[in-house]
């Protein structure tokens, strides 16, 4: 016989962690959708008749606690906030910040600020990103997206955002704690006569094509392994309805890697020379390249060139380009069910055991404790 599960949560959500609930129903997992933004009455008395096995939710205030009123078997599927007997599965929001500043680091940026909206998340995140940076990071908070839904885009920029923006020394890498205050900021910027990304460098957290793909320029963006948190979601839920008890401390998944896009890369340089390599580097990095022929093909001298990576930078374009490949190696590792040896070609690299030195002499651990960890 199978199990009803009651699903509540918003269309975006649910379309994130579908592809992985979909093995669940080979289980015999019968799921029934129901809006969050339903009313809270609404909400019981539907649940109430529906007296589903289970609960999958996502965390709303005020709306979660009443839900957790019903006491049934419970996951939460984006909350580090603790509830006994539930359980509570988020992607790691310090890292995520983390990871942001990390790519702007390497892009060589100096001047750092971030874009908030006051949620628990986007302080963690933003605490992430300061972490990371260790320098003086300016912040601001929009609550302008209240009354907004997550896809909804319509909201102009207003004079505090205006002056924050113009305050800040350019060029500058701004963190905005999510893709739809990513694509705000990007098409606030243009209203407002301020280039992007040459002026301010964007960068989102989630990962959402949808919002990425309609923001103009199209919005670079911290990955979110989805298909992670939703196979965590079905089989956390399967432990609860036999199991009976939920594990004491949330479940944290670590983000991906940052996805580039137009509104935030590493070409964006005054040096024609560096942006020349830099562009070099970023296309050929599957090839077997060395730095001697790209100066040669580029006709750069090398001495001069290195000088200036490490001006820029603060690290030899040898070194830029195993950054390059480990950053790509992480987003396929984390994204991907290739073989390393598959994605070690992918990269560049050709040899899995090369791979695995230059991996964790960059990131710090082996790239099979590096995908391990994501799953």
């Amino acid at each position: 016989m199978s199990q009803q599960i009651a699903i509540v949560m918003t269309e975006v959500f649910l379309r994130r962690l579908t592809p992985a609930l979909m093995p669940f129903v080979r289980r015999q997992q019968d799921f029934r959708v129901v809006s969050i933004h339903r009313p809270i009455d609404e909400l019981l008395d539907l649940l109430r008749e529906l007296q589903p096995d289970g609960l999958i939710t996502e965390w709303l205030p005020e709306v979660t606690e009443a839900l957790l009123s019903l006491d049934m078997p419970t996951v939460i599927a984006d909350t580090d906030f603790s509830y006994p007997g539930v359980v509570s599965i988020d992607v790691d929001d310090y890292a995520v910040g983390a990871a942001a500043a990390e790519a702007f680091q390497q892009a060589g940026y100096r001047s750092f600020a971030c874009l908030g909206n006051g949620t628990p998340y986007s302080g963690q995140r933003i605490d992430g990103f300061i972490q990371a940076v260790d320098l003086p990071v300016s912040v601001h908070t929009e609550t302008a997206f209240e009354d907004a839904r997550y896809s909804e885009h319509f909201v102009a920029p207003n004079a505090r955002l205006r002056r924050w923006l113009e305050s800040l020394p350019k060029p500058v890498g701004i963190f905005a704690v999510h893709d739809p205050l990513g694509r705000f900021l990007c098409s606030s910027c243009q209203q407002l006569g301020i280039s992007v990304p040459e002026q301010v460098a964007v960068i989102g957290a989630n990962n959402d094509d949808l919002v990425c793909g309609l923001s103009y320029p199209m919005l670079s963006s911290v990955a979110i392994p989805w298909d992670s948190i939703g196979a965590l979601v079905g089989e956390s839920m399967q432990d609860l309805l036999v199991q009976k008890r939920a594990p004491a401390e949330p479940v944290l998944v670590p983000p991906g890697g940052v996805v580039l896009r137009h509104s935030a890369n590493h070409l964006l340089v005054d040096d024609p020379q560096l942006r020349r390599a830099m562009s070099y580097l970023s296309e050929r990095m599957q090839d077997s390249i060395s730095v001697g022929q790209m100066c040669d093909e580029l006709r750069l001298a090398r001495r001069s060139l290195e000088r200036k990576f490490k001006e820029f930078y603060r690290c030899t374009p040898w070194e830029m380009l195993c950054r390059l490949r480990v950053a790509q190696a992480k987003q396929l590792l984390a994204q991907t069910n290739h073989p390393i040896g598959r994605i070690s070609d992918l990269c560049g690299f050709n040899d899995a055991e090369r791979m695995a030195v230059v991996f964790k002499r960059v990131a710090g651990e082996a790239p099979s404790s590096f995908r391990k960890n994501r799953r």
